[in-house]
């Protein structure tokens, strides 16, 4: 028992480390409530603090160049669906701000970076290992139908309890498994992925609560976002797992055996 206690404390040390950028963009959230520059922006505050942050992770070795360039990515693929969720209506983004882009703060794509850095992060401190991981081509092709279903649903049926269905259809054998205090421990795929899916539920409400964005039911006054989220961010991680998957795995490849 006193061991157990002593491995769950270390499990969430490490994952509170691999929460780093989330957590400094929280922080950010309700800092910037509370205080306000009168000739900056809100948003183009929070995008300051994004920017410094990332160049300081990158500056003290958090980060390495590599995983840089998965965040990136992840900024660029946020910043598209924030867009098109904008204009569509889903959400909104009131305030003012120099650096907002078809009325989306570039701030907002660090959210969905800040994903990626727990995933890279996480994966690296606990020596996450893959078990009987699908194939390539299925991989990606599951990765782009469900992010194009983020679109498609607007104008077509919407596709993510088929997709869902088919995740766990291609993700069934498929175990992840990670070290903690020396010790190695796994699990299925599908049940972490739900997992991480529920937290981010958590954190949107207290991003919406400290005005992060918008949803429409939110103008009067905030309310708890619909649980029916979990499903859409359940959809979001599992896109964000493939591509750091994906390329690490590619990465891992290219690499010769036995190098550091």
């Amino acid at each position: 028992m006193r061991r157990a206690l002593l491995q769950l404390v270390r499990f969430g040390w490490e994952q509170a480390w691999s929460c780093l950028f989330p957590v400094v963009i929280f922080a950010s959230l309700a800092l910037t409530q509370l205080v306000q520059i009168p000739w900056l922006p809100r948003y183009d505050l929070l995008l300051l603090i994004c920017l410094t942050m990332q160049w300081w992770m990158v500056r003290s070795g958090l980060e390495s160049s590599d995983e840089v360039k998965v965040i990136t990515l992840f900024h660029l693929i946020g910043l598209a669906l924030e867009i098109f969720k904008v204009h569509m209506g889903s959400w909104s983004y009131p305030g003012e701000g120099y650096t907002k882009v078809f009325g989306v703060p570039l701030y907002s794509g660090f959210m969905y970076a800040s994903v990626a850095s727990y995933l890279c992060q996480a994966w690296r401190r606990m020596d996450v290992e893959l078990v009987r991981w699908p194939p390539f081509p299925v991989a990606v092709a599951l990765a782009v139908m469900i992010y194009l279903n983020f679109f498609t649903h607007h104008y077509w049926i919407d596709a993510r309890w088929w997709l869902s269905a088919l995740v766990l259809l291609v993700f069934w054998r498929t175990w992840v498994t990670y070290m903690v205090g020396g010790t190695r421990y796994r699990m299925p795929l599908a049940p972490s992925f739900v997992l991480i899916g529920f937290f981010i539920w958590i954190a949107e409400n207290v991003a919406t609560f400290f005005g992060a964005w918008e949803y429409p039911d939110q103008a009067e006054s905030w309310r708890f976002v619909h649980v029916g989220k979990v499903s859409s961010w359940l959809l979001l991680v599992i896109v964000s797992f493939l591509i750091v998957a994906t390329l690490k795995l590619v990465k891992d490849r290219q690499v010769p055996s036995g190098t550091d």
